[in-house]
């Protein structure tokens, strides 16, 4: 199972800050993942990769010369736009031994930033297959997997997308084929992926959170649609924990096709400020994996928002765990968290979801530090979250 990383801020980060620099950076957890079980490969190495988008446009001075009279004229401004859509880098050299992955995050900032250190589960090791991936300025993670992939979901999904989306597919993951069919279901909404003006300025977080849901959705009855030997003969549970962004907003799922069962880990973090702590801070450059961070808190408001697989610190306060099956959703750094009201959400308050399953596809579904507090104490502390447990706010998979 792969870690992912997301920071949306109100200003750009130096990517070192989140990729290479913490103690617990998405770097270190490609070597040293503290909620990974599997013993037989215990490790992120099979690529990497990072996706960021560029701050606003900016301007160069340049002069053009008069051929006939051999002067130069006054200055002149050129704007420089790069487009919406996100840079993406991504290297099927494990994220430890890559030393441009270094270079890069020393000298980039950016607004918006997704990070993925891959284990495979399905895909061959290329950089087609590493993640994110991106459509325009769409961009896309999963870590997890689909259940019955290779006993007809696949199939049943390829057939379902439309060509154009199944043009773009480029590599043979599932979390890309999952991409294509949230691409195909947009479009199934009244929306196209390829729509300039929505490119640049964005689709709005509700259609992008309405569009995960409903693919979601559709993975789950590609499920149902097995035949009744395969279903009751293997195991077809699927762990989508989804992220996708249009440079504007993003929505991620912790999710679970099971009413029983425990999802892969996720957590987020929100404040005004993400730094290294001054008594931590050395001279000369920094040093991969030396440094102490900790999200700070000013007021009740949040300038910064990361989302993470796994904490990037082991201060129990900088970090709330998402419930399983919630889509959580980032708007002008306001997060916004729901539970998914489908066949496999559990009504019962008191009920303990087993991390069995979990377990056994090599995840832990805890936070990794040693004390044990119910999510219901963590959400007290994030005053960013919204509408968690007010079922009025909840989002369903139905919704229109």
């Amino acid at each position: 199972m792969c870690r992912f990383l997301i920071y949306s801020g109100h200003s750009p980060i130096l990517l070192s800050h989140l990729i290479t620099s913490p103690t617990h950076s998405i770097l270190t957890q490609s070597y040293d993942s503290r909620l990974r079980l599997d013993q037989t490969r215990p490790h992120n190495g099979d690529g990497f990769g990072v996706g960021y988008y560029t701050t606003a446009p900016s301007t160069r001075r340049h002069r053009h010369s008069d051929a006939a009279s051999g002067y130069a004229s006054a200055p002149q401004e050129e704007v420089i736009d790069l487009g919406p859509e996100p840079c993406i880098f991504t290297s099927t050299i494990p994220a430890w031994n890559c030393r441009n992955l270094e270079r890069l995050a020393s000298k980039t900032v950016s607004p918006l930033v997704f990070a993925h250190v891959r284990a495979s589960t399905e895909g061959a090791l290329s950089d087609s297959n590493c993640h994110p991936f991106s459509r325009g300025a769409l961009m896309w993670m999963h870590n997890g997997g689909i259940g019955g992939w290779k006993l007809g979901v696949k199939r049943r999904l390829v057939t379902a997308i439309g060509d154009k989306w199944f043009e773009g597919v480029g590599g043979s993951t599932d979390s890309e084929w999952a991409f294509a069919l949230f691409l195909d279901t947009l479009e199934a909404m009244g929306v196209d992926a390829d729509d300039e003006a929505k490119q640049r300025h964005g689709f709005g977080h509700t259609v992008l959170r309405k569009a995960m849901l409903r693919t979601i959705e559709r993975i789950n009855e590609f499920r149902r649609a097995l035949p009744e030997e395969v279903r009751q003969s293997s195991d077809t549970r699927s762990l989508l924990n989804f992220a996708v962004t249009d440079g504007k907003s993003v929505v991620c799922t912790r999710y679970v096709s099971s009413k029983t069962d425990e999802a892969a880990s996720l957590f987020f973090s929100s404040g005004t400020n993400w730094r290294e702590q001054p008594s931590a801070v050395r001279s000369g450059p920094p040093k991969v994996g030396k440094g102490e961070y900790k999200m700070e808190r000013r007021d009740k408001g949040a300038d910064i928002v990361l989302v993470a697989s796994e904490p990037l610190t082991f201060e129990r306060d900088n970090w709330v765990t998402v419930p399983t099956n919630s889509v959580l959703t980032i708007h002008n750094q306001t997060v916004l968290i729901h539970p998914i009201l489908d066949e496999y959400y559990n009504h019962a308050p008191s009920f303990t979801r087993s991390s069995r399953f979990a377990a056994d596809k090599g995840q832990t579904t805890g936070d990794g530090m040693a004390e044990q507090k119910s999510t219901k104490e963590a959400i007290a502390r994030g005053s960013s979250v919204d509408g968690l447990v007010q079922s009025a706010a909840a989002v369903t998979l139905a919704a229109a």
